[in-house]
């Protein structure tokens, strides 16, 4: 019998950071690839088949022998079936260990460098989650934490940086936040943007907050419409830090956790936000807390600036009552597990939960 090799997502993340040569198939039903995906697979049309144990479920497929060869799906059992058919056909394949479900942790940076500050931008690179590490003279604020608390101490470790704060622009309903953990564990203060119904303490951020971090100050600016405490913090003037209110094709949503009549309400106060962002100079770089699409290991930032959005996202052209109608008129379909996730948010424990199973799945907190 052949022994199936496999591979964690940990080493494939390597991998894929090292530019190692590697063909990944992704062997998932059609739809579920079109939700999110691992930057530089293939997909192959073969679930079916592979579920019926049909040897020539990768006929036609031309790779290289020389190339390791991973094979993904939603949990890493189908690929098992994959992974022994290519091994058999004398390739070096394996099959991701918890498939795209584990591949939902995994993570990749990318840098913003100013004369007195910069900025480090972590991805997760299949859910699209981004958040942040603000440095200036060696202190650090984070922002938006949304990997494990080992990545962030990792980084400051490394880099010889004194965490001052931990930060967010929302309470999140796409992902578990890491935030009180990451504070608490660096016995510094967590700030929160207010109102907010959390049931533990936290500093409130309010409008105009000031975050003094080395040679810099960060100032709040509270946006409502995506969630009513939104807040977006401009850094140095020079780069906003967007949340889910701005994306760099599109705006947050402002349905969820809301009826009819209060996602109106929502979008109207989104509309005026946006106007407020849009006042800013062209000149600002817009980082969000969210992307759409899986984030490649290229180590390019994912960023706008404010005079591209104006010009370029089509719904920031509007006038507030065609901004609302379409806004509303174009809702994604719900997230997975938002509501337990904004429950568990609120509460800040989630000592007895699989993250993996709850986070799964890409995020659909935009609208363009």
């Amino acid at each position: 019998m052949t022994h199936i090799k496999t591979i964690n997502t940990e080493t494939l993340r390597d991998w894929l950071e090292t530019e190692k040569e590697v063909s990944i198939i992704d062997i998932r039903p059609i739809q579920e690839r079109a939700e999110w995906y691992i930057p530089q697979s293939i997909h192959i049309n073969a679930y079916d088949k592979l579920k019926a144990n049909d040897k020539s479920a990768f006929q036609g497929l031309h790779l290289q022998k020389n190339i390791p060869v991973v094979v993904i799906c939603a949990g890493g059992k189908t690929s098992l079936i994959g992974a022994e058919i290519l091994q058999n056909q004398g390739f070096d394949a394996y099959s991701l260990e918890g498939g795209m479900k584990a591949w939902s942790l995994s993570w990749n940076t990318a840098k913003i460098t100013f004369p007195n500050f910069k900025i480090i931008q972590l991805r997760r690179t299949g859910k699209g989650c981004l958040s942040y590490i603000i440095v200036s003279n060696n202190e650090a604020i984070i922002v938006d934490a949304s990997l494990s608390v080992e990545v962030y101490q990792q980084i400051l470790e490394q880099q010889n940086l004194t965490l001052k704060y931990v930060i967010e622009t929302h309470i999140h309903a796409d992902h578990i936040s890491r935030s009180k953990q990451l504070a608490e564990n660096n016995t510094v203060p967590l700030f929160l943007p207010y109102p907010n119904k959390v049931t533990f303490e936290f500093e409130p951020i309010t409008n105009n907050t000031i975050f003094e971090l080395g040679d810099i100050k960060i100032k709040a600016i509270k946006t409502p419409g995506h969630t009513l405490e939104s807040t977006v913090f401009l850094i140095d003037e020079k780069v906003l830090l967007s949340g889910d209110t701005l994306f760099t094709n599109g705006v947050g949503r402002p349905d969820l956790k809301a009826n009819n009549d209060e996602a109106l309400e929502k979008a109207k106060k989104l509309y005026q936000s946006l106007q407020t962002l849009l006042s800013l100079e062209d000149s600002v770089i817009v980082l969000p807390s969210h992307t759409s699409q899986p984030v490649d290991f290229d180590n390019q930032p994912i960023q706008t600036t404010i005079g591209f959005v104006k010009n370029n996202v089509a719904m920031l052209q509007l006038d507030e009552k065609d901004f609302t109608d379409t806004i509303l008129q174009r809702i994604p379909p719900t997230p997975t597990n938002y509501l337990s996730i904004v429950e568990l948010n609120l509460k800040g424990d989630f000592s007895d939960v699989n993250s993996i199973d709850l986070e799964a799945g890409a995020n659909r907190c935009a609208i363009s």
